[in-house]
């Protein structure tokens, strides 16, 4: 998607996990064997939860495809079905839980919290989605990283985002913008509440920062 210009652009993916300047490596953190193996266990003891785990080029799935949404398959090819976690020569960088019950979704942020919140991190990123990351680690983490190496102030940064998993980064940044169709939250702590991506609300306000420098 972004070959034309991939090589004026930074790159902080996988929640914080990959972090790019430069077309540099600046951080890879992966999660830890024992981390994977008792995230699997866990999703094991819910029926609700459909564990989705992710290496450079793979995912990694665990049930049967039906049970996760159709356009799943559009969003992350190369679908490898495993009955156990994967072998710890595999550096898994990206973790995400399905809960096929949305009225489940919190209570099931909470519960993974309980279980496994010394190690790894749980973000709801929408209705049924639930993104997992090393402890510590997020996109705010890997801003941090970037902004960093280009000597840039918090005070300086924008950013756009619509879901839990953008809070830390919204509260980190001097200039952050919510979705108007973003979740109730995020949208109580910052006072730049745009429009939703159907009206192309990001483009319309970088556009109009752009014009105001």
């Amino acid at each position: 998607m972004f070959e034309p210009v991939k090589d004026e652009m930074d790159f902080v993916a996988c929640n914080g996990t990959q972090v790019y300047a430069d077309g540099r490596m600046l951080d890879r953190e992966v999660f830890s064997t024992h981390s994977v193996q008792r995230l699997f266990e866990v999703c094991e003891t819910f029926s609700c939860l459909h564990l989705t785990l992710y290496d450079r080029t793979r995912t990694f799935v665990f049930d049967d495809m039906k049970v996760f949404p159709r356009h799943f398959k559009t969003m992350f090819p190369e679908h490898v079905r495993l009955y156990d976690p994967p072998e710890p020569s595999i550096n898994i960088i990206r973790g995400n839980v399905y809960c096929d019950t949305a009225e489940y979704t919190l209570d099931m942020t909470i519960a993974l919290t309980r279980e496994l919140g010394e190690r790894l991190s749980f973000m709801p990123s929408d209705s049924h989605w639930i993104d997992v990351a090393p402890h510590g680690v997020s996109k705010a983490s890997g801003i941090k990283q970037v902004l960093r190496y280009r000597g840039i102030k918090p005070d300086d940064a924008a950013h756009f985002g619509d879901s839990m998993n953008d809070y830390d980064i919204l509260r980190f940044v001097g200039h952050p913008f919510v979705m108007g169709n973003g979740s109730y939250a995020v949208k109580q702590i910052t006072q730049h509440v745009i429009g939703t991506n159907a009206e192309h609300a990001v483009q319309k306000t970088m556009r109009e920062i752009l014009e105001s420098l």
